[in-house]
């Protein structure tokens, strides 16, 4: 299915640069000609249909719009069946929640994170996963509460997303969240989240409500322009005639989620042995773009919401997007792994 994707999204790429070129072709000619027109008679209108540009140009366009019709309506290779994604209510749950808190030298905010989930009811276990820290972030996870996963070696981000998920079905919790160590995010928007587990599967978190987002936070404009363009390719990927897509996206980098359990043990195979073993790469940040495609995959029904997001004042951040460089090849990453999934 990714193949048939990525051609598609290659051939529109070359139409579109195929329509520059016969722009700028022709309006070269339509210049010169406009002089022949003064002096010695003709239209424009006449060049411009017996342009051979123009001829392959419409050739294609009706080319491209039949082959992707025929494949709106004929594919197959998706698990996924918008049929599915209709409201529906759930069995009713009384929280009992499972925080997962991948860390990586956080000791300056990790006491703060923990205490503010911990002071909520429900949330019943708290799973910190720590990639080798070199400072006290993991005696002090010890020391608020939490169980304390201790790597060795420091295996990235993705690594630590996974060993908590498995972790985390070995608790008695039949909520189960992740959320970043970085302070970025507020522990009380997971009261706003659990409500919503009623009618889905899982609920996912959006930073790009600027009302709801600190100035001076990581996200440049750079970086929400590219994130909604890159939210909404992933949304045609897995579209549906009536509403445009199985669900409605905004951020595809957002880490903070909650997750039903019996929906995290439909995908748990797949989320923790994945297939593309790129995604297990240290310095990689596509674990929650990965979870989020599984999921629509697997005809989990998600929900996206606003949250809080705050500038980090403590600490360093351990992701590189934030550079506009950096966040370009991310993007990149980021649109290449929609692509060819």
């Amino acid at each position: 299915m990714g193949k048939v994707f990525l051609s598609f999204f290659v051939s529109l790429i070359l139409l579109i640069l195929f329509h520059i070129c016969f722009f700028i072709i022709n309006l070269y000619f339509w210049i010169v000609d406009g002089y022949e027109v003064i002096f010695h008679g003709g239209t424009l209108i006449e060049n411009l249909y017996y342009s051979i540009y123009l001829k392959w140009m419409l050739l294609l366009d009706t080319l491209w719009i039949v082959s992707i019709s025929v494949y709106a309506f004929r594919r197959k290779s998706y698990k996924t069946n918008p049929e599915l994604h209709y409201l529906e209510t759930k069995s009713k749950i009384n929280p009992n929640v499972c925080v997962i808190i991948p860390t990586f030298n956080e000791e300056k905010i990790i006491k703060t994170i923990l205490d503010g989930f911990f002071s909520q009811e429900l949330v019943k276990n708290i799973i910190v996963v720590d990639n080798n820290s070199s400072d006290n972030t993991v005696n002090i996870a010890k020391e608020s509460g939490a169980t304390v996963i201790e790597k060795k070696v420091n295996k990235g981000y993705t690594d630590s997303c996974m060993l908590g998920f498995n972790e985390s079905l070995k608790t008695d919790s039949n909520i189960v969240s992740l959320i970043d160590s970085d302070g970025t995010f507020s522990p009380n928007d997971l009261k706003k989240m659990i409500p919503y587990l009623e009618n889905c599967d899982m609920v996912v978190g959006t930073r790009q409500v600027q009302t709801l987002t600190e100035k001076g936070n990581q996200n440049s404009m750079f970086y929400v322009w590219g994130n909604m363009l890159l939210a909404k390719l992933l949304q045609l990927k897995y579209f549906s005639l009536l509403h445009l897509g199985i669900v409605q996206l905004t951020d595809v980098g957002c880490s903070y989620r909650c997750i039903r359990r019996d929906a995290l043990e439909k995908i748990i195979d797949e989320l923790t042995n994945p297939t593309d073993l790129s995604i297990l790469k240290p310095k990689n940040w596509l674990f929650s773009l990965y979870m989020t495609m599984l999921a629509i995959e697997n005809d989990l029904k998600i929900v996206e919401i606003p949250l809080t997001f705050r500038k980090r004042d403590i600490g360093e951040s351990k992701s590189e997007v934030t550079k506009k460089s950096k966040g370009f090849v991310y993007g990149m990453k980021f649109l290449w792994f929609i692509l060819k999934r």
